[in-house]
């Protein structure tokens, strides 16, 4: 019976434990949301919405947001990365990167000085290949 009470008793105190040390998850969802996220919108606001997608204007504020992230986790006593860190950079990505390539390139077609040797080549190489069978075909009745 002596048993029952320890366990209860180490319940309750690692309980207490664990919510006295754990992490604020609302604290540290608002705290992200209104000084980092603002802080990336003002950069991100600066860059221009035209280079949004050049991963070369925008790495520096991108590693900012990120750097201070863990910076507040590490003040909450939060792990880092979490659930709540990759929600918020899905939200931002989904509001800030939707529209760009994988790459961080923007893709479009390539001139037509290049483009247009990789339409007609195959078009011509049929049209002879077709013609060659033809000719041949007729030539060769003769052939024993």
């Amino acid at each position: 019976m002596a048993l029952l009470p320890r366990r209860f008793l180490c319940f309750v105190l690692a309980h207490h434990f664990i919510t006295a040390t754990a992490c604020q998850e609302a604290d540290y969802g608002w705290m992200i949301r209104h000084y980092c996220l603002k802080q990336f919108q003002l950069s991100m606001e600066g860059i221009g919405q035209p280079l949004w997608c050049d991963w070369d204007e925008t790495v520096g504020t991108y590693g900012e947001l990120t750097n201070c992230t863990a910076l507040i986790a590490e003040r909450l006593d939060c792990y880092w990365p979490n659930r709540l860190v990759d929600e918020f950079f899905v939200a931002v990505h989904k509001q800030y990167f939707r529209n760009c390539s994988p790459s961080g390139r923007a893709l479009h077609d390539p001139p037509n000085s290049v483009l247009c040797p990789f339409i007609i080549l195959p078009i011509l190489v049929t049209l002879l290949m077709t013609a060659l069978v033809v000719w041949r075909s007729k030539r060769s009745e003769g052939i024993v």
